[in-house]
């Protein structure tokens, strides 16, 4: 894993002059590795391009500039960068209506936990879902969670040869799946390098 270190951050001060391009070009580059599933998932796909677009805006917000401030940040971060070996991507679950959201946060218990990922010819690898914290509990699920698709050797070179891929969401209360573009196949064949 290419993880980020200090030098590979801008201080505050040059993050401030350099924010509105830097931004742009990451939420270009999001959108490449954005999938929706459904009318309600969204996953985002990471990588240490927009971890480090997510440090730099968390140490703005806080006013971080402390080394061990940092790091913390760092430490937090770096986990949802992926390894060569996986794909790691934050899942959003998303309703405009508050209450409406709610709801279905009830409903969707668990959801977490049944989002695949299947190579054409290979068994769905699952996700393993939010390795850091529990995010959910007994009555609700959250509207966040990060995710990690680990891939064998056998899925990537598939995918690499152009196989087919397809997210899933296999929980009954949402049976929804949608079919990587060749274009987000490409771009997420990149995170194995």
């Amino acid at each position: 894993m290419d993880i980020l270190e200090r030098g590979d951050l801008l201080s505050l001060e040059n993050y401030a002059l350099e924010r509105a391009e830097f931004r742009a070009r990451v939420m270009a580059h999001k959108k490449q590795r954005t999938v929706h599933l459904g009318g309600h998932l969204t996953l985002i796909f990471e990588d240490r391009l927009s971890i480090q677009y997510q440090v730099q805006e968390m140490l703005r917000i806080e006013r971080i500039f402390e080394p061990a401030g940092i790091q913390d940040e760092l430490d937090a971060y770096n986990p949802l960068i992926p390894d060569g070996d996986n794909l790691k991507a934050t899942l959003l679950i998303e309703y405009d209506d508050v209450e409406q959201r709610k709801r279905e946060l009830v409903r969707l218990r668990g959801i977490e936990h049944v989002i695949t990922l299947t190579v054409q010819g290979h068994a769905p690898a699952i996700a393993v879902a939010d390795e850091d914290m529990e995010r959910s509990n007994e009555e609700k699920t959250a509207a966040v969670h990060f995710l990690c698709f680990p891939l064998d050797a056998a899925r990537i070179a598939a995918w690499r040869a152009g196989a087919p891929v397809t997210l899933a969401c296999t929980l009954p209360a949402m049976p929804v799946e949608a079919v990587l573009t060749p274009e987000q196949r490409d771009t997420l064949a990149a995170d194995f390098d």
